[in-house]
C-alpha cells in the first residue's frame, strides 16, 4: 500500500503530537514488505523543510499551502484532495484531528476531546475543531485513539460502530529507561540545586498550573523546610501568564522548552514528576517519568488511570489539599520495596513498535472496509 501521513506537527518543537508523529513515522519506516509511507505537511511556512525531518524510508511530498485555508475549505466541503500534495495513495492518515478530502480510504486520529469537552480550556484554533473533527469522522473508515478512555468518548460523541474505532497506545523511548540525572554543573545552571519537583508540558489552562501552584504554596506555607522546590519544563502554550506568587519567586524554577535528551536527564533528577492535567488523551509524561524509575503525582482522570494506575499516586484535578498534601510527603518520602522496578516494568509495555504495529493494522482494517 501507498500510505500517506499528516507530518506537519513536525515542523516546530516537539511537544506531545508532534512526538507521536515523530516516532510514529520511525517506527513505520521500519521494513514492512510492499508498504511505502509518504508524508506530507499543511502548512505555507518551513514545509520546505519537511523532508529533513524525516526518517530514512519515508519520503517527502507537496508544497507550500495556507493551512487556515485549507481547514476553511475543508471543514465546508470535499474540494481540494490530499493528492493534490502526496499523488495517488491507497491510505491517508490524518495524524492531528484533520482528515482532508480524498479518493484515498481515511484514517484519523483524534488525541482527545478537549475541543468539546473542556472548551474553556483550549486555543482559539482548536475551538473551531469541532466542525473540522466531524467532517474527518464521516470521512475516515478507522478512526485512531490513544486509549479506550477517548475511544469510548468518540463512540458515545459520534454514535461509531466499536469497528470504526481502534486504540493505538503511544509508546515510550528505550532511551528513558537509560536517562540518568544532570551533571553537577549543569543542574546548577538550570537553576535545579535542590531536590525538585517536575511538572512537564505546554503552560496552558488544561494543564492546571494555577491549581498546582496554589497548593503549592499551601504546602510551603506548612513545610518545615523538606518541601522540593518545583520545577516547570515545556514552551508557553497560550492564555493567561502564569503567575507565580511573590513567596514562591525563590521556589519556582522555570526551565522552559528543553530538548529530549536533556528532558530526560532533567525528569531523571526529579523528586517526582506532578501532572496535575484537568483532561487529557492519554498522559505520555507520567509514563516516561516512570520509565527512569521516577514516582508520579498525577490527576485522577482516566486516561490517567488507564496507563499507570494505581502506581502513581492520584489526586482529584480540583483536589487542592490533596495536592498540598501529596507534595509535602514527597519531601520524605521512601519508596516501597520494588516500587522503583514496577514503575519501570510499566513503562516498558508501551512501545513505539507496537503503535506502529496497531496503526498498521487499522489501516489494513480501513483498506479492508
Amino acid at each position: 500500500m501507498r500510505i500517506g501521513l499528516d507530518a506537519t506537527p513536525l515542523l516546530g518543537p516537539r511537544t506531545g503530537i508532534g512526538r507521536y508523529v515523530e516516532h510514529l513515522l520511525a517506527a513505520l519506516a521500519q521494513p514492512r514488505s510492499g508498504d511505502e509511507f509518504v508524508a506530507t505537511a499543511f502548512t505555507a511556512r518551513g514545509a520546505g523543510g519537511l523532508a529533513a525531518t524525516l526518517p530514512a524510508g519515508v519520503s517527502a511530498r507537496g508544497r507550500p499551502v495556507p493551512a487556515r485555508g485549507l481547514r476553511w475549505v475543508w471543514e465546508r466541503s470535499e474540494l481540494l484532495p490530499v493528492e493534490l500534495l502526496t499523488g495517488r495513495l491507497d491510505v491517508f492518515h490524518g495524524t492531528n484531528f484533520v482528515l482532508p478530502p480524498s479518493g484515498a480510504v481515511g484514517v484519523l486520529t483524534v488525541h482527545d476531546l478537549a475541543y468539546l469537552r473542556h472548551r474553556e480550556t483550549v486555543s482559539a484554533d482548536s475551538a473551531r475543531l469541532p466542525d473540522l473533527v466531524g467532517r474527518g469522522i464521516a470521512r475516515a473508515a478507522v478512526v485512531c485513539t490513544p486509549s479506550s478512555a477517548v475511544a469510548q468518548e468518540v463512540l458515545e460523541t459520534y454514535a461509531l460502530p466499536s469497528d470504526r474505532v481502534v486504540v493505538t497506545p503511544l509508546g515510550v523511548d528505550p532511551s528513558w529507561a537509560a536517562a540518568r540525572p544532570l551533571p553537577t554543573a549543569r543542574s546548577a545552571e538550570l537553576g535545579l540545586t535542590e531536590p525538585y519537583l517536575l511538572f512537564v508540558g505546554n503552560v496552558e489552562p488544561r494543564k492546571n498550573l494555577p491549581m498546582l501552584l496554589r497548593a503549592y504554596a499551601a504546602a510551603h506555607a506548612t513545610s518545615a523546610g523538606d518541601l522540593p522546590t518545583l520545577a516547570l519544563a515545556g514552551p508557553a502554550g497560550w492564555g493567561p501568564p502564569l503567575e507565580v506568587p511573590p513567596q514562591l519567586a525563590s521556589r519556582i524554577v522555570r526551565l522552559g522548552y528543553l530538548g529530549q535528551a536533556e528532558l530526560q536527564q532533567v525528569v531523571a533528577g526529579a523528586r517526582a514528576l506532578v501532572f496535575p492535567s484537568r483532561y487529557e488523551g492519554f498522559g505520555l509524561p507520567p509514563l516516561e517519568a516512570f520509565a527512569t524509575g521516577v514516582p508520579v503525582l498525577a490527576a485522577d482522570i482516566a486516561a490517567v488511570r488507564e496507563t499507570v494506575g494505581s502506581l502513581a499516586h492520584l489526586v482529584g484535578p480540583e483536589d487542592e489539599d490533596g495536592w498540598a498534601a501529596a507534595m509535602l510527603a514527597t519531601g520524605g518520602a521512601h519508596d516501597a520495596a520494588g516500587a522503583e522496578a514496577d514503575r519501570r516494568a510499566v513503562a516498558a509495555r508501551y512501545t513505539w513498535a507496537a503503535t506502529a504495529q496497531r496503526t498498521v493494522d487499522a489501516y489494513r482494517r480501513a483498506a479492508d472496509r
